[in-house]
């Protein structure tokens, strides 16, 4: 689905590449730079296309995702006071949050829903946070930390709804900028929207930005269609990464004004993806850390012949899987 052009970008406020670099700058000592690698898109079984896959690797990030960056931004972007930090997560936000609060000597408290894979759950208790469970979805988790933190003194970390939050995930953009200056195109996995809402307001009209999100948990591409962020209904494998139930309304002008375009991908084109990620990287990614990727390996999004893609492996929270 093409979005529609944008009117302005009121709403983006400091979201922007000056104030990206400058986040990242900030966060640098505390993140890593992730990797890339170039893949024969034969390898990958994609035919028709000539330039190699560009594959960012930012499920080598701490805390096992991107969401370090966005978490680490707002810890230095401000005061914490004694009560520390709360966040409600689907996982790996508050895997990251988690992380970052015991790097830097902070109390966190995180909420996350009954979906949550047992694998994150398990890594934010291993991290020191104390764990609320509750809820069946995402947004009944936010509802409780919102009241957590209206009454406790707590600073909340949103997922992806914060200026803090899509400044850091905009490192990603950053540095793969940086790594790799001749993509044409990048493949983003979207749930929320903070990650490619950072990386597009790095990239501007740059690059080609896609937006790929599982037909299951699809608030962009509803977004896109309704003309404004719309509720949606979340399922499917990859809802605990990529459950949001609506897009973010920070980065919703940036979308509108720099994403080329936005695609749905099924529960078993993920797991496909998830499969040829092991076999022929031997990448062990979560499902939403393989969605961007499902979009090459299904068909959905077609590259021309020599369009150089980049494509994000954004998260590998899970136990180890077996494909067979």
């Amino acid at each position: 689905m093409k979005p529609p052009k944008s009117r302005t970008g009121e709403g983006a406020g400091d979201i922007d590449r000056e104030h990206i670099a400058a986040a990242y700058q900030r966060t640098s000592s505390h993140i890593r730079r992730t990797p890339i690698i170039a893949i024969e898109p034969a390898d990958l079984g994609i035919s028709g296309v000539a330039a190699p896959v560009t594959l960012k690797l930012e499920y080598l990030q701490h805390a096992g995702s991107f969401k370090a960056r966005g978490a680490f931004t707002a810890m230095l972007s401000g005061a914490i006071g004694a009560i520390g930090v709360a966040a409600a997560s689907g996982g790996n936000h508050g895997v990251a949050v988690a992380f970052a609060a015991r790097r830097l000597g902070h109390k966190a408290t995180i909420f996350v829903p009954e979906i949550s894979s047992p694998a994150k759950i398990r890594r934010i208790r291993d991290l020191g946070a104390d764990l609320v469970v509750g809820g069946s979805r995402y947004a009944d988790a936010l509802a409780a930390c919102e009241s957590f933190t209206a009454n406790s003194g707590a600073t909340g970390i949103h997922a992806y709804d914060a200026p803090e939050t899509l400044l850091g995930q905009g490192g990603v953009g950053f540095e793969l900028e940086m790594q790799a200056p001749g993509i044409d195109t990048l493949l983003v996995a979207v749930g929320g929207g903070g990650l490619i809402g950072g990386i597009a307001a790095w990239y501007e009209h740059r690059i080609r930005i896609v937006a790929v999100e599982p037909e299951t948990s699809n608030a962009l591409s509803a977004a896109f269609a309704a003309g404004g962020p719309v509720d949606v209904e979340v399922s499917g494998i990859a809802a605990d990464s990529l459950g949001a139930r609506r897009i973010g309304t920070l980065m919703w002008p940036l979308a509108e004004r720099f994403v080329h375009d936005a695609v749905v991908v099924s529960d078993a084109a993920i797991t496909a993806a998830q499969r040829q990620l092991w076999e022929r990287v031997r990448v062990v990614a979560e499902p939403g850390g393989a969605t961007a990727l499902a979009a090459l390996t299904a068909g959905v999004y077609r590259p021309a012949r020599d369009e150089r893609v980049a494509v994000l492996v954004c998260g590998a929270n899970t136990d180890a899987v077996r494909f067979d």
